[in-house]
């Protein structure tokens, strides 16, 4: 049943609806406060529904659908049941209650519009409204704070994983997340009416504005509204008048809730802008400028909050906090770096928005400068984060073009400064910020410096002509001295009677002082100079100055004629004598004046000269102006391509971008930076990588044209520029990124390959440069295309290896290079191998053009016959046969020359001796290029046997072990097991590998240099050549004949060893760098090929380190650098020579050096390890280094070393070293290496252990003062009894120093611990290397004549001594461990 007390009220409640409303409801501060009883006319709750009976009484459609919104005046007691039992109420009836809400505020903002603007609505109307109003609103408000809080505590409570799920908690939040909109939408509907007449006189009262702020402020506080934003600023818009309340609410929740920082400066924004609230914004800002530093230092300040809330209203209004920004800036001096960022960056806003363009006003230019100068200040600030920021903030600045030009070259400045600082952000901004002046510049980047300087100097000096032209016509202007006397006189007279009336001792005293500048200028060296002093004074209107030095002057010259009258001193007589000095000095100069011959202008051609003159200051200025800014580009550009290897993967990033900034502006000297950063392409970064490739998409395969035609000629172009002189390196970079352009599906691949193929034929007038270029893009092109190439061999052989190959070897190389494209070797396939046979056209041209190039002259002919030898032996069937004829035929070739040369000697017999010896130099050449030829061919060889026919060797047997397999069926099970499991321990193919690998070996070893292999005939003739530098000092013969040497000595362990001595004497002796640094190649190489054959010969190639040519030096650090960190040489105290490097003047060796121990350093305790011997080989008396040197190179090495344990086991092993030691230079070296350790509390103990080992030395300074230097460094926040330990230390050191170790030494120091350590193990020398005998027969009928020819160039030179003496040849020691041929292979 129905509760009657319920049913009464109900009636009297409808009574109340029906007749006339006579009360009034009255927004409560607590929601208790309804049910008490209120004043007159006050609603009070009658009844509050126990949760179990409120569904029956949320039937409000029927009531809603008859009365409209009004309902709610019926149904309030409802609502308030539901907020008093909310805990207790079933979801339902939550959910029931929202949606009758929502519904009631949403009809009551429908219906209100038309009864707002009707002037005949009663009293009674508008009473029930507002009460309909007011109740609605409370009940929705507090509903929504209550279920607000309710999903905020939920939300921790469940505190969902990643990608979890909230579960029943979720689902029993009404999905408030998609509700909560539905509410402010119904609430923003209601609050944008001008509710306000509802009201009496319009005046709101306060507990309802604070009902709807307090629920915005509820709904502000959680993290998860930022989306609703805009509904809770239109909401708080509308009560304007109440927002001058508001901003200590902002504080509030800025200090406490972080994510309300951009939803204020939204709301702050609208309020100030559509409301023109603007005092609000000042409100604010002197609020959070009066915070102090130590409160915002404090953990939970809101300072991030304050500083974000600032930098967004600063993008919203600038204008509007210009005003206020004063108090702001005292926040710049504060310790929060997080505000000194928001106010530069408020700054950066007005100066971009608000304080710009050339239409301010005095204040807004005086504003703009002071607040440059606070921005430029900050670019030196002490937080990296302020530094990066302000940056920025000027990047902005440049990029909206609201620099000043006048800033550019300061700023600027500044900026490339910035790249040397230490954080990586500000380096990056930095780069941001140069690239946007590039971007951006007034200026002619176009131009470098250089080009900018002479015509600098040419206006300049137009400009000096133009300034002395226009001097010498000025006329003088001319004022009579007593039109000045006249202006002058009145002030003057009041000054002369002050000065002659009595005063006070006081002021006497005051005019003494005041008057002392007048007393220093006494005694001038004439009355007529004190008389143009006087003048001087009466002119720039110091007249007492004058009245005092006139009253002087007539004491110090009283025979003077000017100063006779001032014997009787009066106002008058003074008056006379200034007036005869003024007037009668004036009255010369302006006689004089006068005197000057007339200069009679025009006006109009005076104006026409002064704007000439004034336009060619302007272009001056502008001159210098751009040549500054072409130095800073330049000096920037210089140091950004450095970064382009740096580890910082984002600043490389950064620096790839500017590069192509500078690129596409056509900046001078732009493409050094593209080319630089070409290699990264390699890099194994993938953003690194990315970064480059999509540079060079961006520069040179994103063409710009009307046409598909047009585009391709375009980028067809631009990567013919970029390979224009570029190095061998450099085009196979830019293969990658070529290659990557033809491998996408592009609309101009078809195109571009058609305009490359016109340039190499010629239908196209071009140069030879573009052809080249043109022929290496097909190459490139047919990496991912093999068509390209393949279709089209017979015009790449008739144009470009034809008969004309002689004129142009290059163009014949880079052909060469382009067919290996589609090679297998180059593709990497897998198949049957690609190859042509022996009389296809491309082998007859390429056989013919480098045999008529053995006895031509043409430098470039060497580069073509490498690759034209590699493309055959890449290519052709048999091309062992192929390249045997090529070397006969060759050497025929040469026979022949010189046969014709000696028969024309003969008929000649009279000719003179010049002439006979250029004929020898031309035979020289013909035969170096002869040799390289033969050196190319055995490398090819030996390359072409381990690689082409072990592979396959490999590929057949593996086909046949498929065929085996599939033949053999799953009959005998056991032996399939068997098989398996053979296979698996990898037994099977092993044991093939190894015997393929030992046939490769024999092959080299028994039949390249056999004597029926032609390679063989010409061994001795390369020995000869290389043994006799006296008799053949040609260079590039020298070169050749070494060069190829080292080729034989790769096939095989006896050609090396029997010739490992020559080429170490080569090496040592040899007068050309050239032959030294291609040994110090050849003998790496052989290194890794015949490791224990070359291991005793270590020691020769470390004494290249200190070679006196620098191309040398580095060669040999980066063969060393390569062999050391593959783990093929073993690291010994040999390094020391590297280290010496560490001082090298090169700078590039020197960074060689510092990268090999960068690199060596990353191995387990090798630096560790070595560093005991690098101290004694480097601290030796016969090395000679200085000790400055000494230190430099000690200082860079114990940087590596960074354990605590390492350095506890040096203190030690180095203590041991002064026992060793001979010298006074090597303690001192010791003491000095002791001192760079970062030694502990552990060391410093080891070193007290050692005592005895050093105590004797120290009263050698050079000993006593890096001991002392240690305990120095320890003393540093030591702990109270280990500094009580390194006191007692120094007194020790300093006592024995001073007064000598016997008047020192005490009983219970001889109880120390001694530690004697012994010197480092060293090889035991062995017996030397045998060298073995070679007997060879004669060859055969066929070839006898081949071998005439090999014996007759033989014959031609004696015998040499240069080779090592038996007694010169390195022991052997220990064997290197050898890899096996298959792994070798295998790599």
């Amino acid at each position: 049943m129905v509760n009657s007390n319920t049913v009464a009220i109900e009636l009297v409640n409808c009574c109340f609806f029906d007749s006339g409303m006579s009360w009034d409801f009255f927004v409560p501060v607590c929601v208790g406060d309804l049910v008490k009883t209120g004043g007159i006319n006050q609603y009070v709750v009658q009844d509050v529904v126990p949760p179990k009976q409120l569904p029956p009484y949320l039937k409000f459609k029927a009531a809603l659908r008859s009365h409209g919104p009004l309902c709610v005046l019926e149904h309030f007691d409802t609502g308030y049941s539901v907020l008093q039992h909310y805990n207790s109420v079933e979801l339902g009836v939550k959910e029931d209650m929202l949606e009758l809400l929502v519904q009631v505020v949403s009809g009551l903002a429908a219906a209100l519009p038309s009864l707002l603007v009707s002037v005949s609505v009663t009293a009674a109307e508008r009473k029930e409204k507002l009460n309909a109003v007011k109740m609605s609103v409370y009940l929705l408000c507090k509903l929504t704070e209550t279920l607000e809080s309710d999903s905020y505590r939920q939300s921790i409570i469940t505190a969902p994983g990643k990608g979890g799920k909230k579960g029943k908690a979720g689902e029993g939040l009404l999905q408030w997340d998609s509700e909560r909109e539905k509410v402010l939408q119904a609430l923003v509907q209601l609050l944008q009416l001008d509710i306000r007449s509802l009201w009496s006189l319009s005046l709101v009262e306060e507990e309802f504005i604070s009902c709807v702020t307090c629920c915005c402020y509820k709904l502000l506080e959680n993290p998860t509204i930022s989306h609703y934003n805009h509904l809770l600023a239109k909401s708080r818009t509308t009560l304007t008048h109440v927002i001058q309340y508001t901003y200590v609410k902002v504080i509030q929740l800025l200090q406490h809730f972080e994510q309300l920082s951009s939803v204020f400066a939204q709301a702050v924004s609208v309020w100030s802008t559509e409301y023109g609230v603007r005092a609000i914004i000042g409100e604010v800002i002197r609020e959070i400028g009066q915070k102090s530093s130590e409160e915002l230092a404090r953990e939970g300040s809101g300072v991030k909050a304050f500083a974000t809330f600032l930098s967004e209203l600063g993008t919203l209004v600038p204008e509007l906090m210009i005003p206020n920004i004063s108090v702001l800036i005292t926040h710049l001096e504060g310790e929060s770096h997080t505000m000194r960022v928001a106010v530069c960056e408020v700054l950066g806003e007005m100066l971009v928005r608000v304080l710009c363009g050339d239409g301010l006003d005095e204040s807004g230019k005086a504003d703009r400068d002071r607040f440059f100068d606070t921005l430029q200040e900050h670019l030196h600030d002490t937080h990296s984060h302020v530094r990066a920021r302000v940056l920025q903030v000027y990047t902005r600045i440049v990029n909206s073009k609201a620099l000043p030009l006048c800033r550019y070259s300061e700023v600027m400045e500044l900026a490339v400064g910035r790249l040397m600082d230490k954080s990586i952000n500000a380096v990056k901004s930095a780069i941001q910020l140069l690239a946007a002046f590039i971007a951006h510049n007034p200026y002619s980047c176009k131009l470098s410096s250089a080009d900018l300087k002479k015509p600098l100097e040419k206006e300049t000096a137009k400009l000096r002509e133009m300034k002395e032209k226009l001097q010498g016509k000025a006329p003088v202007a001319v004022i009579k001295a007593s039109e000045l006397w006249a202006a002058m006189e009145p002030e003057l007279l009041v000054t002369v009677r002050t000065e002659l009336e009595p005063t006070s001792e006081a002021e006497n005293e005051q005019q003494e002082d005041n008057g002392r500048d007048v007393e220093e200028e006494k005694e001038e060296e004439d009355d007529r100079a004190t008389a143009v002093k006087i003048a001087q004074y009466l002119r720039v209107n110091k007249y007492r100055n004058a009245v005092r030095l006139c009253i002087k002057a007539h004491s110090c010259f009283p025979e003077s004629g000017m100063f006779a009258s001032l014997s009787t001193l009066t106002p008058e007589t003074l008056m006379n004598t200034l007036a005869l000095i003024f007037k009668g000095s004036d009255e010369d100069n302006s006689e004089l004046s006068q005197n000057l011959p007339p200069t009679p202008q025009k006006e109009g051609e005076k104006e026409g000269e002064d704007g000439e003159l004034k336009k060619q200051e302007m272009l001056v200025q502008y001159l210098k102006d751009t040549e500054t800014f072409a130095l800073q580009v330049e000096r920037a550009i210089s140091v950004i391509n450095t970064m382009l290897y740096w580890k910082t993967t984002s600043v490389v990033q950064e620096a790839v971008q500017f590069c192509v900034t500078v690129c596409e502006f056509s900046v001078a000297n732009s493409v050094s930076g593209v080319r630089k950063m070409l290699p990264l392409v390699w890099s194994t970064d993938a953003a690194i990588k990315d970064a480059v490739v999509q540079a060079y998409r961006r520069l040179y395969l994103n063409p710009q044209g009307d046409t598909v035609r047009t585009k391709a000629q375009t980028l067809v172009d631009s990567l013919s520029e970029l390979m224009v002189d570029a190095s061998l390196g450099t085009i196979q970079c830019l293969e990658e990124i070529v290659q990557e352009f033809f491998g996408s599906s592009s609309n101009l691949q078809s195109t571009v390959v058609q305009v490359l193929w016109e340039r190499f034929t010629g239908k196209r007038e071009t140069s030879g440069l573009n052809r080249r270029a043109a022929v290496l893009l097909l190459g490139m092109a047919a990496r991912a295309e093999r068509e390209v190439v393949l279709s089209n061999l017979d015009t790449l052989c008739s144009v470009a290896l034809g008969e004309k190959v002689t004129e142009d070897f290059l163009l014949a190389r880079d052909t060469a290079i382009t067919i290996c494209s589609i090679t297998d070797h180059v593709r990497q396939s897998k198949g049957a191998p690609f190859r042509l046979p022996q009389d296809h056209q491309l082998f007859t041209c390429l056989t013919q053009a480098v045999a008529e190039g053995v006895v031509m002259e043409d430098p470039y002919w060497q580069g073509f016959m490498e690759q034209a030898v590699r493309l055959i032996y890449f290519m052709a069937e048999s091309p062992d046969q192929l390249c045997s004829r090529l070397l006969q035929r060759s050497a025929r070739l040469l026979l022949d020359q010189i046969a014709e040369g000696g028969e024309i000697n003969k008929d000649a017999s009279q000719m003179q001796d010049g002439s006979q010896e250029s004929n020898e130099q031309v035979n020289c050449v013909c035969l170096a290029q002869l040799l390289a030829l033969c050196g190319c061919v055995a490398f090819w060889q030996v390359s072409h046997l381990e690689r082409s026919v072990s592979a396959e060797l490999r590929r057949r047997r593996g086909e046949t072990e498929e065929r085996e397999e599939k033949e053999k069926g799953p009959s005998n099970k056991q032996a399939a097991n068997e098989s398996a499991m053979e296979e698996e321990l990898g037994l099977i193919g092993a044991s093939a590998e190894d015997t393929e690998a030992e046939l490769i070996r024999k092959i080299c070893e028994t039949e390249l240099l056999a004597e029926e292999n032609l390679l063989c005939a010409f061994l001795p003739l390369l020995v000869r050549v290389c043994s006799s530098p006296g008799r053949y000092s040609h260079p590039q013969l020298t070169t050749a004949a070494c060069l190829a040497l080292s080729q034989y000595m790769m096939i095989s362990p006896s050609a090396c060893e029997e010739n490992i001595r020559l080429m170490f004497t080569v090496l040592e002796r040899s007068t050309l760098p050239v032959v030294r640094a291609n040994a110090i190649i050849a003998l790496g190489d052989l290194t890794v090929r015949f490791p224990n054959i070359l291991e005793p010969w270590t020691q020769n190639l470390y004494a290249r380190l200190s070679d006196e040519v620098p191309s040398v030096r580095q060669t040999a650090v980066t063969v060393l650098t390569q062999l050391v960190l593959k783990d093929v040489l073993k690291v010994k105290g040999q390094v020391s020579e590297v280290a010496v490097l560490l001082i090298d003047p090169e700078p590039h060796i020197t960074s060689l050096a510092l990268n090999f121990f960068n690199e060596l350093a990353s191995k387990d305790n090798a630096i560790y390890n070595l560093l005991p011997d690098i101290i004694s080989r480097l601290s030796d008396p016969e090395r000679g280094i200085p000790s400055d040197n000494f230190n430099t190179i000690m200082k860079q090495l114990f940087s590596y070393i960074t354990k605590e344990r390492q350095t506890e086991s040096l203190v030690e092993k180095l203590c041991q070293r002064f026992r060793t030691a001979k010298t006074e230079r090597q303690w001192c070296d010791v003491a000095m290496s002791l001192s760079l350790l970062s030694m502990c509390e552990r060391g410093f103990k080891r070193l007290q252990e050692c005592w005895e080992c050093y105590s004797d030395k120290l009263t050698e300074p050079g000993v006593y003062q890096p001991l002392l230097s240690i305990t120095a460094k320890l003393r540093r926040g030591a702990k109270p009894q280990f500094k009580a330990q390194i006191d007692e230390f120094e007194k020790r050191l300093t006592a024995v120093h001073t007064r000598g170790l016997e008047n020192v030494e005490s009983p219970e120091m001889d109880e120390e611990n001694q530690k004697q350590g012994g010197p480092s193990e060293r090889t035991v020398a062995q017996t030397p290397l045998g060298t073995k005998g070679r007997t060879r027969t004669k060859r055969g009928q066929s070839k006898a004549e081949l071998f005439c020819f090999l014996d007759f160039l033989s014959s031609l030179f004696f015998p040499s001594d240069a080779v090592m003496a038996e007694s010169e040849t390195p022991k052997v020691t220990t064997p290197i461990a050898r890899t096996s041929r298959r792994a070798r292979l295998r790599n």
